[in-house]
């Protein structure tokens, strides 16, 4: 898997491939989360992409100068469980570091064992926090 930065060109396939992954929602417009991630450090949303130069995989990694995020960590379901989420994460995490980004979260629904497994092999750990959230402004 090839890594680079997002290009407008990407902005169908990534929607699918979140589609696919079942992580789009009724109430966010991924179209609009692009839009955003855009304008704010776009150098750090990463697309993977095949032999063929189709996206397979993306990342968007954010840094405020006091916590690093990832979101939209996503691998097409026929690419899954080769290594590219952990090459993902593993680029975040350097990429961060050389920030001096000190601490890194994410966030995960609840019930999706499969992914908390696989951040649990990551050495992440259940921060035993409660996440709250405010739409300041709707999508829809």
């Amino acid at each position: 898997m090839q890594v680079r930065t997002f290009t407008p060109a990407d902005s169908e396939a990534v929607v699918q491939l979140w589609q696919d992954c079942g992580l789009t929602r009724p109430w966010n417009d991924p179209y609009k989360d692009i839009a955003r991630k855009r304008s704010v450090s776009p150098d750090l949303f990463w697309v993977g992409c095949d032999v063929n130069g189709q996206v397979i995989a993306t990342i968007m990694v954010g840094y405020d100068g006091h916590r690093g995020w990832i979101n939209y960590l996503a691998v097409h379901p026929a690419h899954q469980r080769q290594g590219h989420a952990r090459d993902l994460m593993k680029r975040a995490e350097q990429v961060l570091t050389e920030q001096g980004c000190p601490k890194l979260n994410l966030q995960i629904r609840a019930g999706n064992e499969a992914v908390i497994a696989f951040y649990e092999s990551l050495d992440y750990a259940d921060d035993q926090t409660v996440s709250l959230g405010k739409r300041l402004i709707p999508d829809l």
